[in-house]
């Protein structure tokens, strides 16, 4: 998996990508370039007033912000680049094609293959000098995400300029204020000002910040199938591992069970050789929850995790 971050002023809708000043058609061709190549295309922009330019188009001379993080597999890593046109994005595409010999996932590799691959069509991508925090504040697509994240996303940036920007709807925002840091794709729920600057400088380090160790913030990483997810957070709480290096996660539908596809076998395995088998058990909550401010509760659903002992 990997994650492209655009930047884009202005009022959101629900489907942010063609639901903005951004232009239609290109939103479409990049959300469906991503979703090809097994990634994830957003729109950021900078916390605070938001400008609404009603020609749609940006601003005279405002160059435009995009990331892209690969690699989320391994050793991850995280390009940026400031565009006049972002349209040019578009040229992204030809990594898919055959005629350049390139595998479908490469913005997928780690290391240099996937960075080279990015800057030998786009040379203006420069390596990130930090890690940044996406916190969601799509409120057309959860109210939720804009009155819980916003505050949260101008708080920690106002304290790390530049390291942390609002998103469109990244999934989980029952958990809002949600944060999706690049470029580890190591996601967060429930973060308050405070633990999303925490997060940032933990990130620093290549670590997650201890506060938000548990199944309550740590989500998991994206490039996890949510099981996969559910089993590493639960195994990085209880070893405490802060590295975000340490752990790898394989996920798989446990055979001969009843409705297999909510009970799944889990290996997480830590760099130095241990590894925990565990199971991941799909059931519904006790309690009903609220899915968006102002709903009524709902059933709902959650992952537990228990440990296989070889079973």
């Amino acid at each position: 998996m990997f994650w492209m971050a655009l930047e884009q002023n202005g009022p959101w809708g629900a489907q942010a990508a063609t639901q903005s000043h951004l232009d239609p058609d290109l939103g479409r061709t990049l959300t469906r370039m991503c979703q090809e190549a097994a990634g994830r295309f957003i729109l950021i922009r900078r916390p605070g007033t938001h400008s609404d330019l009603r020609d749609g188009h940006p601003q005279k001379g405002h160059a435009q912000r995009v990331y892209v993080a690969g690699g989320l597999a391994g050793p991850p890593w995280l390009l940026q680049a400031d565009l006049d046109d972002p349209a040019r994005l578009a040229r992204l595409a030809r990594l898919q094609m055959d005629t350049l010999q390139l595998d479908t996932q490469q913005l997928e590799t780690p290391g240099s293959a996937g960075i080279d691959a990015v800057r030998d069509l786009m040379p203006e991508f420069q390596l990130s000098p930090g890690p940044v925090l996406m916190i969601c504040t799509n409120s057309r697509r959860d109210v939720c995400c804009s009155v819980r994240g916003r505050p949260v996303a101008l708080e920690s940036a106002s304290q790390r300029p530049g390291q942390v920007w609002e998103c469109s709807h990244t999934g989980g925002h029952r958990f809002a204020p949600t944060g999706v840091l690049l470029p580890h794709g190591q996601t967060f729920g429930r973060l308050s000002g405070t633990s999303a600057v925490a997060a940032v400088d933990a990130a620093m380090r290549g670590e997650v910040a201890m506060e938000l160790l548990g199944a309550t913030y740590d989500r998991g990483r994206s490039c996890l199938s949510v099981p996969g997810q559910a089993a590493e957070s639960v195994v990085r709480q209880q070893i405490q591992e802060p590295s975000l290096l340490a752990l790898s996660t394989t996920a798989t539908p446990r055979p001969g069970q009843k409705n297999a596809e909510n009970t799944w076998h889990c290996r997480v395995s830590h760099v130095d050789g241990r590894h925990w088998d565990v199971v991941a058990v799909r059931g519904p909550r006790r309690d009903d929850l609220t899915e968006s401010c102002g709903k009524e509760p709902v059933p709902t659903w959650q992952w537990s995790v228990v440990s296989d002992f070889g079973q």
